[in-house]
């Protein structure tokens, strides 16, 4: 080092040293700040960005202004991660405090740390060479940093992004996860169930009623955390007095997505859903909240504005309601609830598209609840946000589980990509492993896939024996939320751009379907380093029963119908919930945008889509069974042992089930002599 420099340094350290660091002389005679840090410490406690100076110093309303103008510079990562920033009220508008987590975590957030201030070296070393314990330069440069911060165990969430067109409630929504202690069995019809006729608003009062949301011909232009500023407005009509027993409704919540209620009866409403944003189509999804709630009373609601002929409902499904009391007196969650279930077409005819309506009955548990209804189990952005914050803070889990941003999204919420694997002994070891790719919620409305997710993490990130050679064997790619601007409005299919992401894995627009382009890219980098084993997008379905999966057809005859195996495997592993007979393995036209034809196309033979019914299973011990969370999650560990059947050094089970998935293509059923012949062959070749 340059001794003019170094004495100038000591000098200006000597008199600005933070007073902490005079306490320790030992420490003052050792090492030197980072100029950097050093000079923008002084520069924002002179501005008055701390603690116990915020306006006690000149200009600082000015610099205030300024920085609530640039809210997205949270300052606490390139501060040495330190906390002691005030928030003022749009910046703490902007950051979801993870309520979530337990309170020693909390402890751990509101710690500060100035450990950063001082480098353990008296030199000044750029920070991207490393150095060995001789002081040796190696020519590898560390990680470069994420140009979109992550959160980290010691500072909040960011709260999510809306299009400033939508009125958002201030109020955050939880619900406890909960199962059912017994099976939630379909709905009987009885043939006597009525179908009411559609009234409207004309003949009714509308009590509920969003007027700010855009559709179709409107696009998405901006967004803010919070959603649209001003004045919220009530669209729910006042009560007249305590004997007025009008349901409140609500939906201006994540996921929520009711846009009108109409009273056509004492107890009876109609119901229309908000279109996906910027489009006119796409009502299949529901999820809104009631309140003034009479116990005893048999209530109806009517949704009028379904677009799909066939649906789960008119097979036995029911809705999902949660009651606020029966969780907090009773720690009960989401059930199955509904009497006189219909799905039927409207019988108001526009000369447009058809509708479609679904009718339900239902008896409230208490007086003056707080109640829920939901197509699915809701799971949202900010859910996610607190399972992942839960892992960054998990001191064993953070060791193998690497949590980065991918990219933002169109409104600019964190699109997160999680990479699981145990560190490796050698550089040979970590070249040999093979990767596995794993992505959900593409459709915001099928949140199956987040529950679906949720478990094959929760399974993955666990101490057990299976999930540590899985990380050994493997380098997992886990991108959770694909469609987070879509999760968080409570769109069905699409994105902000008005548009069904899973038909996009061929663009060339990276700004118009970030969270795409960036996942086929991540993918097709991760495919010049290693090979992929497989590669699977988590789904909903609304027409069929059970899980299934779809896969492509490959005609090498190298590899003829192991494309099955994969499917078939995961069959026999949960053959209560997986049907490999729903499973397709056809590549149509229409599906070469999906991911797992791209994914396909660009070299991964084990490619599917994993669909996950809304409703239940018919097979097995659960037939005739709605499937809870947990149903779900038990996938996502069915996943994670099939995987290690699948790469069993013994291949006894490939031959075994190479030999069932020709069977089940080329054998009529009732043909069962033959098949059980053909399937007890395991080294028998396939014709």
């Amino acid at each position: 080092m340059f001794p003019a420099l170094e004495t100038e340094l000591k000098q200006e350290v000597g008199s600005h040293r933070p007073a902490e660091l005079h306490r320790n002389p030992a420490l003052d005679q050792k090492t030197l700040p980072d100029p950097y840090e050093d000079f923008m410490y002084h520069h924002l406690q002179y501005y008055g960005y701390f603690k116990a100076q915020r306006g006690s110093l000149p200009n600082s309303a000015t610099h205030q202004s300024v920085w609530k103008n640039n809210p997205r510079y949270l300052l606490n990562s390139s501060l040495g991660e330190r906390d002691d920033l005030i928030l003022d009220t749009l910046q703490k508008e902007k950051l979801l405090w993870p309520t979530c987590l337990p309170s020693p975590v909390h402890n751990q957030i509101d710690a500060v740390s100035r450990d950063s201030l001082v480098l353990s070296s008296p030199l000044l070393r750029s920070r991207q060479l490393l150095y060995d314990d001789l002081n040796g330069v190696n020519p590898q440069l560390r990680e470069p940093q994420d140009l979109f911060s992550f959160f980290s165990g010691r500072g909040p969430l960011q709260a999510p992004r809306w299009p400033i067109e939508c009125e958002v409630i201030k109020e955050n929504i939880h619900h406890i996860e909960w199962v059912p202690p017994e099976p939630e069995y379909f709905y009987q019809p009885t043939g006597n169930e009525k179908v009411p006729e559609i009234i409207g608003e004309e003949k009714g009062i509308v009590v509920y009623q969003l007027l700010s949301v855009p559709t179709k011909g409107s696009y998405f232009t901006s967004s803010r955390v919070g959603g649209k500023r001003g004045v919220i407005k009530e669209p729910t009509v006042m009560l007249q007095g305590p004997e007025d027993n009008t349901l409140l409704f609500e939906s201006r919540f994540e996921s929520g997505n009711l846009q009108k209620a109409v009273k056509v009866g004492t107890y009876e409403y109609e119901l229309t859903l908000r279109t996906d944003l910027y489009t006119n189509k796409h009502t299949q999804w529901f999820y809104f909240r009631v309140q003034n709630t009479r116990k005893d009373v048999t209530y109806r609601f009517t949704i009028v504005n379904l677009l799909k002929p066939k649906s789960l409902y008119a097979v036995g499904m029911k809705p999902l309601m949660y009651s606020e009391l029966d969780a907090n007196i009773y720690n009960t969650g989401w059930k199955r609830e509904g009497n006189e279930i219909k799905y039927y077409k409207n019988n108001t005819d526009d000369g447009q598209q058809p509708f479609y309506c679904l009718t339900w009955t239902i008896r409230f548990p208490h007086d003056q609840d707080t109640c829920f209804f939901a197509h699915f189990y809701p799971y949202t952005y900010s859910d996610l946000q607190c399972y992942l914050l839960s892992v960054a803070n998990n001191p064993i889990q953070s060791q193998f589980c690497h949590l980065r941003t991918l990219c933002r999204s169109l409104a600019g919420n964190t699109v997160y990509l999680l990479t699981i694997t145990n560190p490796s002994r050698t550089p040979e070891e970590a070249a040999a492993k093979k990767a596995v790719v794993l992505s959900a919620r593409v459709h915001p409305g099928e949140s199956n896939g987040s529950w679906i997710m949720k478990g094959f993490l929760d399974f993955i990130l666990s101490n057990s024996p299976d999930a540590q050679l899985l990380r050994d064997l493997f380098v997992f790619k886990v991108v959770p939320m694909l469609n987070p601007d879509g999760v968080i409005v409570g769109n069905y299919r699409c994105s902000l751009a008005g548009r069904d992401l899973n038909r996009q894995y061929k663009t060339i627009l990276k700004e118009s379907f970030p969270c795409i382009w960036y996942t086929r890219n991540m993918i097709k980098r991760l495919l010049e380093e290693r090979e992929v084993l497989l590669y699977c997008d988590f789904h909903g379905h609304s027409r069929k029963n059970n899980i299934f999966l779809y896969g492509c057809n490959n005609n090498d005859h190298k590899h003829w119908l192991h494309e099955r195996v994969f499917p078939l495997m995961l069959s026999k592993n949960a053959p209560d919930k997986f049907s490999f007979q729903s499973c397709n393995f056809k590549v149509q036209k229409c599906k070469e945008g999906t991911g797992r034809v791209v994914m396909w196309r660009m070299g991964i033979l084990n490619s599917y889509t994993m669909e996950s019914t809304f409703c239940g299973s018919t097979l097995g011990s659960k037939r005739d069974t709605h499937f809870t969370t947990e149903d779900l999650k038990s996938l996502g560990y069915h996943v994670c042992d099939t995987l290690l059947d699948f790469c069993d050094p013994d291949q006894t089970k490939i031959h075994r089930y190479l030999i069932g998935s020709w069977v089940l293509e080329q054998v009529p059923d009732k043909q069962k002599r033959l098949r059980k012949i053909l399937c007890s062959q395991t080294n028998h070749t396939i014709p």
